[in-house]
């Protein structure tokens, strides 16, 4: 009688962690900066990942910066001490937060606690980041055009007994006043599950 072998798609906690910090810095972080103009077209290489095509800032300050980024998001991920993770588009000229891309983060406790794994497959998993990517890539219908010099920052939110690293600051939300608000797609590993929303400066009411 024939037979087959079949496998299942075990998720760990280390797994998922390393699924999400790169979605945030390879899917994420690099795709906002490239689709909104932070940095020049020409300082970015293209790459596939997840089975789209990337552009990769070839900028070795930022590339160092989101390097020790990775690495510290793995770290509370795998603590299950993460939150959320806020990325910020300010005007360079007067500090003005023009956007902010919030992704909040559930955690399964029980993983966490007691060891235990889940079940998913990566196929599935890349369905839904490749979603939320295909959304940010569109998101320049949508957004206002960032027509001035701009730089971005990264907040992490955490759980209050987490000591803060000696590179990183105790800072204010940078909330945009009667912001615009957009949510997008979310996913979930069956370990971390994360939401997006983009928040960004409405000129509209600044103008009545």
């Amino acid at each position: 009688m024939a037979s087959r072998t079949v496998a299942k798609d075990i998720i760990t906690l280390r797994g998922s962690a390393a699924i999400v910090s790169e979605f945030f810095v390879i899917m994420v972080f690099y795709s906002i900066l490239y689709n909104r103009g932070v940095y020049p077209e020409e300082s970015f290489a293209k790459v596939k990942k997840y089975g789209l095509p990337m552009l990769l800032t070839q900028d070795e300050g930022v590339k160092s910066f989101i390097t020790n980024l990775t690495a510290q998001l793995s770290e509370w991920l795998e603590a299950g001490k993460l939150q959320r993770v806020v990325m910020v588009i300010v005007s360079k000229a007067t500090n003005e937060v023009l956007e902010r891309w919030n992704f909040s983060i559930e955690t399964d406790s029980d993983v966490v606690e007691k060891g235990v794994s889940r079940e998913k497959s990566d196929r599935e998993i890349m369905r839904e980041i490749q979603a939320i990517m295909r959304q940010i890539a569109s998101s320049i219908t949508y957004l206002p055009c960032l027509d001035e010099p701009c730089v971005f920052d990264v907040l992490a939110y955490t759980d209050t007994d987490v000591a803060v690293p000696f590179t990183w600051i105790e800072s204010d939300p940078k909330l945009i006043a009667n912001p615009q608000m957009v949510k997008l797609h979310s996913f979930d590993t069956k370990i971390h599950k994360v939401d997006t929303l983009v928040s960004y400066k409405n000129d509209e009411w600044d103008e009545q």
